[in-house]
């Protein structure tokens, strides 16, 4: 059995609680930068009608992200294809006075995967090689297979298969196997 490391149940006195959704910002699109862990893909059919759906009707959801203090730049959580949308539509960019709405989420890098996760996983399906490489980074963060199952939506079945996926015996240094045979 693998021991917890850290819990994600917070307690949220009711009434305290403000949802990010209510604090939408302009941010200038220069600002905003993509993470580098996003195992999502979409095909370019879809992308033309993102396009064509930001331009008909607006951006209807802000882009979730983390605001880095230091660098003064917002790392995208969620809407990495909205942003890119943007940066590539010069009508919606022009539109949009170069500005795109955001919220911001305050939390460290394991809970920000699982948040793109969570956010990816309730849209659609994502490329098995990339979710590998999430798996792994998660468990270099010292996030336990259970972290994992409980915040990205995984059965312990798919967080072993892609930790197989990736070959790396490292992945497996916690898990507890049973004696096949004896020499």
């Amino acid at each position: 059995m693998v021991k917890e490391t850290q819990t994600t149940e917070k307690k949220q006195p009711a009434g305290k609680f403000k949802s990010p959704v209510y604090n939408v910002i302009a941010v200038p699109l220069e600002k905003v930068k993509a993470n580098d862990y996003n195992p999502n893909r979409v095909a370019p059919p879809e992308m033309k009608l993102l396009e064509t759906s930001i331009w008909e009707d607006g951006f209807t959801q802000p882009i979730v992200c983390y605001h880095d203090k230091e660098k003064d730049e917002y790392i995208i959580v969620d809407g990495f294809h909205r942003y890119t949308t943007m940066m590539i539509s010069d009508r919606i960019r022009e539109r949009e006075e170069g500005k795109i709405p955001v919220v911001v989420i305050d939390k460290d890098l394991g809970e920000r995967i699982a948040s793109t996760i969570r956010h990816n996983r309730a849209r659609g399906s994502h490329n098995v090689d990339l979710m590998s490489n999430i798996v792994k980074e998660l468990l270099e963060l010292e996030k336990s297979d259970a972290w994992i199952a409980r915040n990205i939506g995984m059965s312990a079945d798919e967080i072993l298969r892609l930790k197989q996926i990736t070959g790396l015996a490292a992945l497996f240094k916690d898990e507890e196997f049973s004696r096949s045979w004896e020499l």
